[in-house]
């Protein structure tokens, strides 16, 4: 099985409305890291910057990938097709979303990213999960 790095933190934080994949341009250390699973999503994100001929370009911020030669927390680009991107522009202009990194695994040999449009949830949501999985727990735990 591949190496699979989950970002427990974006589930917990942010209602994933949409789901999707996109590949990562890392450097020779940095995949090794993924590897080795020595790399931290927690609290990264994506956004869309415009370049100098005014084309939008996905980039991932704040992941921390162990590295002895390069920034840990450099801003790494994110390749996605055009249409997806379109979409990703459309979207998280319409509505106050946000782009997060919910895993980063090796497919085919090459790193990707699973990349979710997510809404911050409210402090009584949070509370309402945290309940929900106790007495999950619980139930658990007496059928045993």
């Amino acid at each position: 099985m591949a190496t699979k790095i989950q970002n427990k933190y974006a589930r917990f934080e942010y209602e994933i409305l949409e789901t999707f994949e996109a590949g990562i341009a890392l450097r020779g250390d940095e995949i090794k890291a993924v590897r080795s699973n020595r790399v931290n999503l927690k609290g990264s994100y994506a956004r869309i910057f415009f370049n100098k001929k005014a084309k939008p370009e996905l980039y991932l911020l704040g992941a921390h990938f162990h590295s002895q030669t390069h920034d840990p927390y450099r801003t790494r680009k994110l390749l996605v097709s055009k249409g997806e991107l379109k979409s990703l522009v459309g979207k998280l202009n319409e509505k106050r979303l946000t782009l997060l990194p919910l895993a980063l695994y090796i497919k085919k040999g090459l790193a990707k990213v699973e990349l979710g449009l997510g809404r911050g949830k409210k402090l009584h949501d949070k509370r309402e999960l945290i309940k929900k999985r106790d007495l999950e727990r619980e139930a658990r735990r007496e059928v045993k």
